[in-house]
């Protein structure tokens, strides 16, 4: 076993579960390893027992591959999670001594993933992230405490995030086929290719249980119609306003940091790989309201933010707050 001493970073969401292997300072490390099948949920929330079945060979894999062998010299692991605010407590409750027990680790964090993409995206300054892609959150912090806006899902907020833009698109897209105001032939027509003819569109959409991916599957269209139609680039500058709201409801004002210090803002998560059509508005929507603060780029993903936790909690160096549903601490007997 090499003397290093290993932290795992983990990433688990809708699309399944993310693995990386760093050393304290989150250097290079071995390729991450994914499963393509989501953490289930029960009675008791996120399901511990399918948790470890997923996290455990990944863990191993990667310690084989960074020429260890078993559990042992792993300092500590960081776990975001989506669903943890609310879902968390099994594995708040099972998880420490579950790790323990199977990979020798002693030291764990387990986090909100927004708490991961915003570890990745800044590391330990205050500030705040909004992230955005099928859905849209903001998080900001003083180092004194977290503070939230949107992310509520598709039905009840998540504004500006890709399934919002592309139930815009379509909304347009329907008011064009009724010839009724608001509405795009561009949308109309990328929309039919897309799904087929209009008429068809709700018996493909309300049925499913996944229809906010259908949804934001939708937001590049309107990205790649916006330059050239009017509706299109309306619905992308609405966007942009709404994540603003939602990054300037959290961001710390300047008299909240300390002396010298200044907010940095960042905007990290799949939807903002759209380009320049939302980047832009959503920028300028930035710097017109938040004056006081850095926009800058993200440095890193979630799972960069995992691994980062994971090697300041085994550094004893981690400044980022805790919060009972938030971020949480956790020894190998218990919190």
């Amino acid at each position: 076993m090499t003397d290093t001493p290993w932290v795992i970073g983990v990433d688990s969401g809708g699309s399944g579960m993310r693995v990386a292997l760093g050393g304290p300072d989150a250097s290079a490390r071995p390729a991450p390893v994914s499963s393509k099948e989501p953490v289930r949920t029960g009675v008791r929330g996120i399901d511990t027992g399918h948790f470890m079945e997923q996290l455990v060979p990944m863990a191993r894999e990667l310690l084989d591959r960074a020429g260890g062998a078993g559990g042992a010299g792993i300092a500590a692991v960081a776990v975001g999670a989506a669903g943890m605010a609310t879902l968390g407590d099994d594995l708040r409750a099972e998880l420490p001594g579950a790790l323990h027990q199977a990979l020798g680790v002693t030291r764990l964090a387990l986090a909100a993933d927004a708490v991961t993409a915003y570890a990745g995206a800044l590391g330990e300054r205050p500030g705040a992230v909004a992230a955005a892609g099928t859905g849209m959150i903001a998080i900001g912090t003083d180092l004194t405490a977290w503070h939230r806006a949107d992310g509520w899902g598709h039905l009840l907020g998540d504004c500006g995030g890709g399934a919002w833009i592309g139930r815009a698109g379509l909304d347009a897209a329907m008011r064009a086929f009724d010839g009724r105001r608001g509405g795009s032939k561009a949308l109309l027509a990328r929309a039919e290719e897309l799904f087929g003819p209009a008429p068809g569109l709700p018996g493909q959409l309300y049925p499913r249980t996944d229809r906010p991916a259908m949804l934001a599957s939708f937001a590049p269209e309107v990205a790649r119609c916006a330059p050239e139609d009017a509706v299109a680039d309306a619905i992308l500058r609405d966007a942009a306003r709404h994540i603003a709201d939602a990054a300037a409801a959290v961001c710390p004002a300047s008299d909240a940091v300390d002396e010298g210090e200044r907010p940095d803002v960042a905007l990290t998560g799949g939807l903002f790989k759209m380009g320049d059509a939302l980047l832009d508005p959503v920028r300028a929507e930035l710097e017109g309201r938040l004056r006081h603060v850095r926009l800058v780029p993200a440095a890193g993903d979630p799972l960069d933010g995992a691994v980062r936790i994971a090697a300041d909690i085994a550094m004893n160096r981690m400044r980022l707050p805790l919060d009972p549903r938030m971020l949480t601490v956790h020894t190998a007997y218990g919190s």
